[in-house]
C-alpha cells in the first residue's frame, strides 16, 4: 500500500494575497487541482490524504467530486511548521491501517510529473528514503558570522532538493516518532529529519519544470512551462 501525502496547509503569505497560492485559479482551476489529478491517476499511487486547514475542505470536497479523485482518503489538519503537517498526515495513514510507502508533496507543486513519482517510488527498494534533486548551477561560498565568505564549496557536491519525497513509511514514521518537538521545529525538509535519524536517503534527478508557487513571478513561469507542454 503506497499512500500520498499533499500538504495543503500553507498560508501562502509571500504571494501578498489573502488566498494560499494552493487554491488560486489557474486556468479555471485551483493550483492545487494539478498535482492531486496527477497523484490520482498514477498507478502505483493507492490512496490520498491532505493537510489542510477545515475553512477550506468544503471548496476542496467539491474540487475532489468536478475531478472525479478517486483515492481521496481523508484529511489531517495542519501543524504548526512544515514537518508537523507532515506528522499529522502520518498519523492518519496509521489511523486508516498504515502503509508500506509514502511520498509526501506540496500542493503548490502543480507540474510534478508521472516520470518524477515513479522514480522516487520505485528506488525505495534498497534504501529509506528518495528525494529528487537539481544540480548547482552558480558558485557557492560558505560564510562566517560576520557575512565574510571563507570558502568556495564544490558545485558538484551541491544539489537543491525537491518534491515529492518518498519513505519506507514505518521507518519514516518511526524518526518522526523519536524527536522531540525542539528538534521537529528545527527541520526544514523532509529529507532532512530522514538524515538526522540515520535513515539512507538516495537522491534521483529532479525536474526544473516541478516549480513551487511561492510568488506572483512564478505563475508566470507556471504559464510558461505549461504552453512549452502544448
Amino acid at each position: 500500500m503506497t499512500f500520498a501525502i499533499i500538504l495543503s496547509g500553507g498560508t501562502g503569505t509571500r504571494m501578498g494575497l489573502d488566498l494560499p497560492k494552493q487554491y488560486l485559479e489557474f486556468r479555471g482551476k485551483p493550483v492545487i487541482s494539478y498535482s492531486l489529478s496527477t497523484f490520482d491517476r498514477h498507478p502505483l499511487i493507492d490512496r490520498i490524504v491532505i493537510v489542510a486547514d477545515r475553512q477550506w475542505r468544503g471548496d476542496i470536497d467539491k474540487w475532489l467530486c468536478d475531478l472525479g479523485i478517486k483515492k481521496f482518503a481523508g484529511y489531517a489538519d495542519p501543524g504548526e511548521t512544515r514537518q508537523y503537517s507532515i506528522i499529522n498526515g502520518l498519523k492518519e495513514i496509521k489511523f486508516l491501517g498504515g502503509a508500506d510507502k509514502v511520498i509526501i508533496h506540496d500542493a503548490a507543486r502543480p507540474l510534478v510529473s508521472d516520470r518524477l513519482i515513479t522514480s522516487c517510488l520505485e528506488n525505495l527498494g534498497d534504501c529509506d528514503g528518495v528525494m529528487p534533486v537539481l544540480p548547482a548551477k552558480d558558485t557557492f561560498y560558505l560564510l562566517d558570522e560576520q557575512g565574510m565568505a571563507s570558502k568556495l564549496l564544490p558545485r558538484s557536491l551541491l544539489a537543491a532538493g525537491q518534491a515529492p519525497e518518498a519513505f519506507v513509511y514505518k521507518k519514516y514514521y518511526a524518526a518522526n516518532m523519536s524527536l522531540s518537538r525542539d528538534e521537529v521545529l528545527r527541520i526544514n525538509g523532509s529529507s532532512e529529519l530522514a538524515l538526522r535519524c540515520g535513515l539512507t536517503v538516495r537522491t534521483v534527478p529532479g525536474d526544473e519544470r516541478n516549480i513551487k508557487i511561492t510568488t506572483p513571478h512564478d505563475l508566470t513561469l507556471l504559464e510558461a512551462y505549461m504552453e512549452e507542454e502544448k
